[in-house]
């Protein structure tokens, strides 16, 4: 039987003990009914697995005796999706989610000349990151950046690969032909009304590569997903 993973952002690295916050306590002891006794993970985001043991089965402030600590290996290659926000909330929430469980380490909130949306609501999509690591087993919460300027992002990034999807006719190379294995990578994933030429000008100068992700046009939430999964294979 798979043991439960719980978040503990704030244990120390030696810590013997740790309490769980209200809501997860109350998630561990009346949800999933574990009681004193039981073995549960704790996971802090930065790549500690706790094994613990319950000492105290309180619903409402629940005690685990640390019994042992394993840092987790670190994703490698770092693997980075710069996408624009769309105005429907629950789709962007969805790719956050599924970006997560497939391993992507960071990802950005692109404000280019078409976005949709230029304010994000971070502790709630935070929360769902929390989620997703969980649920998936991993160790290492995404990082979700602050809003970056389509200029800002296209000037940055010089250490890895960097690719910009777009739905323009120009000439673009599929991204699992030209991604290479073992690299530090980042996509740009435009708006639902695409990058401007001018954008995309300005990337293939900064030295981006255009890439397709298929023969059909997606929708941006899409099209992160289509890339997040291209990415992980080919890391």
């Amino acid at each position: 039987m798979e043991l439960p993973v719980f978040y503990a952002p704030e244990i120390r690295e030696d810590a013997v003990s740790y309490t769980m916050n209200e809501d997860t306590s109350k998630y561990c002891i009346q949800v999933l009914r574990h009681e004193k006794g039981d073995t549960v993970l704790l996971a802090d985001g930065r790549g500690n697995k706790y094994t613990t043991v319950i000492t105290d089965d309180n619903r409402k402030k629940c005690v685990v005796q640390v019994s042992g600590r394993e840092q987790m290996p670190a994703p490698s290659p770092a693997l980075r999706i710069a996408i624009a926000f769309t105005k429907n909330a629950s789709r962007i929430e969805w790719f956050l989610e599924k970006a997560t469980e497939i391993g992507i380490q960071t990802i950005i909130p692109l404000v280019s000349a078409r976005t949709e949306k230029e304010k994000i609501k971070a502790e709630r999509l935070q929360n769902i990151l929390v989620s997703a690591m969980l649920q998936s087993k991993q160790f290492y919460l995404p990082i979700l950046e602050e809003l970056q300027s389509f200029d800002k992002l296209v000037a940055t990034n010089r250490d890895a690969q960097r690719f910009i999807a777009h739905c323009l006719p120009e000439q673009k190379i599929a991204l699992e032909d030209v991604m290479e294995a073992g690299k530090d990578t980042i996509i740009l994933i435009g708006p639902e009304g695409d990058f401007t030429s001018d954008e995309i000008k300005t990337a293939l100068a900064a030295g981006f590569q255009p890439v397709s992700l298929g023969d059909t046009r997606l929708r941006t939430e899409t099209a992160g997903m289509v890339a997040a999964v291209i990415m992980n294979i080919k890391s």
